[in-house]
């Protein structure tokens, strides 16, 4: 059977518990239909690029699916009919991961950096220096000539 990576985002104002609901639900359907969901992980409440049906974040989920294509479809038509789930994309894949996925293994090297993952900077402190926000803004410009200069005649 094909193998499959499948992820939808669920609505913001949705619970961790109804997201686990929605998922075993898609599951039931992927194995009525003659196959299996080999692994889930729920990757949580992140922010999205821009918004979605009125959501700035979702809830996101990874389902990896060893099933027929008519199981996938009947999943992905009962997505579209769900209200709670935003989007969802399926790529078929040649091998699953072993392991966590990238997702995953991110959030577990941010959590041990510390907070905000960026290890022991402080908040403060920048690499490089430019830009904006501090730095050399491209030399010394010399001093700044008046705005209006004043003319001999006038009083």
């Amino acid at each position: 059977m094909p193998l499959y990576e499948h992820v939808f985002l669920s609505r913001q104002d949705v619970s961790a518990q109804q997201v686990e609901a929605l998922t075993d639900q898609f599951k039931t359907i992927i194995e009525q239909n003659g196959g299996s969901v080999a692994k889930v992980e729920q990757w949580g409440l992140k922010s999205v690029a821009f918004r979605i049906k009125k959501n700035r974040k979702a809830h996101f989920t990874l389902l990896n699916i060893d099933a027929p294509h008519p199981a996938v479809a009947e999943m992905e038509r009962q997505m579209g009919i769900s209200e709670d789930v935003l989007r969802f994309l399926t790529i078929k894949v040649d091998t699953h991961e072993e392991g966590p996925s990238a997702m995953l293994q991110k959030r577990d090297r941010d959590d041990r950096d510390g907070p905000g993952g960026r290890g022991d900077r402080d908040r403060g402190e920048r690499r490089g220096g430019g830009g904006f926000r501090g730095g050399d803004r491209g030399g010394d410009r010399g001093e700044r000539r008046p705005r209006f200069e004043e003319s001999e005649g006038s009083e």
